[in-house]
């Protein structure tokens, strides 16, 4: 059994009615008994959506180039005069390095690719086994091709 997981209706680890249960976390990286480390490196497939004021074509398509220039990693950027959509694949130890990474990109690289002062809206990172389960069968996002910078 997982630790904090209750055991049970009526087991030995049943609660009192008022009972508080104590929750426990698990950090990052922690393993059950019996699982491996996974310290080695995975791929991770992300989609970080961006949005906010209008802004000039022509100044979002070539931040998102040079932002594709400067790390090209980058597969394909989606783009409108509000919104952005950026895909990509990520080497992390895990969902958390890979989400952290992520959710640094647009603000870190804002002033150097002069982006425009947008939030982050959205983020969806999925495991390398979860993105092509999703193709095979028909849905999630289809695969970054044509791979650039192009408008929505």
């Amino acid at each position: 059994m997982r630790p904090g997981a209750a055991a049970s209706r009526g087991g030995p680890g049943s609660r009192a009615v008022g009972e508080e249960r104590a929750l426990t976390s698990v950090a990052a990286g922690d393993t059950y008994e019996g699982e491996q480390p996974a310290d080695l490196p995975r791929l991770w497939h992300v989609t970080l959506s961006v949005s906010g004021g209008e802004a000039p074509l022509t100044e979002v398509r070539r931040g998102l180039e040079q932002l594709a220039h400067d790390h090209p990693f980058l597969l394909t950027s989606r783009y409108a005069n509000d919104h952005a959509e950026i895909r990509y694949w990520e080497e992390a130890r895990d969902l958390h390095d890979a989400a952290a990474v992520a959710l640094r990109l647009w603000g870190e690289h804002r002033q150097t690719a002069q982006l425009p002062p947008w939030e982050i809206v959205g983020l969806e990172v999925i495991d390398r086994e979860t993105y092509h389960q999703r193709i095979a069968e028909g849905y999630g996002p289809l695969p970054a091709t044509p791979v650039g910078v192009h408008p929505f």
